[in-house]
């Protein structure tokens, strides 16, 4: 038992007693490891040990502080710890955990410390299986006891229950229980917070709520954040994938007309680009990735200049490609030079008058991919350059997908004169795999 006997030394106590528990709390949210625990509602085995060894040795030192020197008392969170473990946890790791937490008071002769810890503990993890829906424990903020009247109205009314009102009435019940059980008992069996005056027991109550309310809250707001980072990236693939979905019907219908072209001057040319056609439709069976290493974006776009070829003749297109070895096995946007590639070959080199090139060149710069992409047809006009990321299927998408991906952290550079041709230039993060073949970490966007 500890005595408090001035308003002032009450006061200070219980306050360092909040702030212990928020430092606390604060302080394990800083681990990757801990905010993945607090993530996964439905936690296993595994995690409920996690949980349990990040949790307990802080609330243990808290104990042996309280221990050690009398200035310290506010340290103990033993009560708010145990029930704390048993809310997050269940009816196994509350009183396991409690009873880890009590250990240095027990061996200090304070017999009923493990005894009061684990009956918090499992009282916590009672609640967490009494209650329907688990995320409404999460509701349970500091100042959710000033909601008390609108709750028994609800209750008496609408017979309708505030979940998070259960752990705070656990909580004044517990401790008035610790309280009751030290003043029945040798002073040196159970550590508590005597305030004396009825006035004082309401702020000891009060503290103790407000002990678990915080770490419930700051824990929250982390869940938030790890749940809109998630539902960020869900949203990321959604568009990646819808806008991915634009460009393959797109290309099929272009190259089946090629082919129906072809079936009835040169039957053998005809199977050659189904073969080809195939081996495209085959990869983009096989592969769903978001980014890919820069090798196999070039081979994928192999094939469908070689049907160009077949369409176009070998004397009226030339293909040239100015790649440097070292930015290979970058990793671009799966899907990003095809429809590039089908723009420069559809509407500036099919119009074209002689012979058409198109040259395909790769390079770095200071830690940066530059890509280009050149021909030599018909270009584009003033009018048109205005509208150019906005009209048609393949500039606009591959724009979009380069906005979604990189956010501002991107360049996509047109310019083109009409009858010269016309150069996109792209600039981007040079993402290099460090693991794995296709480990790669998605940038942030920034829109």
């Amino acid at each position: 038992m500890n005595t408090l006997t001035s308003g002032g030394d009450l006061l200070l106590t219980l306050l360092l007693h909040v702030g212990a528990a928020a430092s606390i709390c604060a302080w394990l949210a800083r681990s990757a490891t801990f905010r993945k625990v607090l993530f996964t509602e439905l936690r296993d085995s595994d995690q409920k040990l996690k949980l349990m060894l990040f949790v307990t040795p802080p609330l243990v030192f808290g104990v042996i502080l309280r221990i050690v020197g009398h200035p310290y008392r506010a340290a103990d969170l033993m009560l708010e710890g145990s029930f704390l473990l048993g809310l997050l946890g269940g009816r196994v790791v509350g009183p396991l955990g409690g009873s880890i937490i009590s250990l240095p008071a027990f061996f200090n002769h304070e017999w009923l410390s493990m005894p009061v810890a684990a009956t918090a503990g499992l009282v916590g993890g009672l609640i967490r299986q009494a209650v329907p829906n688990t995320e409404d424990l999460w509701k349970m903020g500091p100042f959710t006891f000033m909601s008390t009247p609108r709750w028994l109205v609800r209750l008496f009314r609408k017979k309708k229950a505030s979940w998070e009102m259960l752990p705070l009435g656990a909580l004044v019940v517990l401790e008035l229980a610790r309280q009751a059980l030290g003043h029945a008992t040798k002073p040196q069996w159970l550590f508590y917070l005597d305030a004396g005056k009825s006035w004082g027991m309401t702020l000891v109550l009060l503290s103790t709520v407000v002990a678990v309310a915080v770490p419930m809250k700051i824990w929250n707001n982390t869940r938030i954040e790890m749940n809109l980072e998630q539902h960020q990236q869900l949203l990321l693939k959604a568009r990646m994938d819808a806008l991915t979905a634009q460009i393959n019907p797109h290309f099929l219908f272009n190259t089946l007309n090629t082919v129906s072209s072809l079936i009835r001057y040169d039957p053998d040319m005809a199977r050659g680009v189904v073969i080809k056609l195939s081996n495209i439709l085959r990869r983009l069976l096989r592969k769903h990735e978001t980014f890919v290493p820069l090798q196999e974006e070039l081979d994928f776009i192999d094939d469908y200049p070689d049907i160009e070829v077949a369409r176009f003749g070998r004397d009226n297109l030339l293909i040239h490609k100015q790649i440097d070895e070292h930015t290979l096995d970058a990793f671009v946007p799966s899907m990003l030079l095809q429809p590039i590639v089908e723009n420069a070959l559809k509407h500036g080199l099919a119009a074209k008058l002689g012979a058409g090139e198109l040259t395909i060149g790769t390079s770095t710069q200071e830690g940066r991919l530059v890509i280009s992409i050149e021909d030599n047809g018909v270009g584009i006009s003033k009018e048109r350059m205005s509208q150019v990321y906005e009209d048609g299927i393949g500039i606009s998408n591959v724009h979009e997908r380069l906005r979604v991906l990189y956010g501002a952290d991107f360049k996509m550079d047109i310019s083109s004169r009409e009858g010269e041709g016309t150069r996109i230039r792209i600039e981007i993060p040079e993402l290099i795999p460090t693991t794995s073949e296709h480990a790669v970490t998605l940038p942030r966007s920034n829109s």
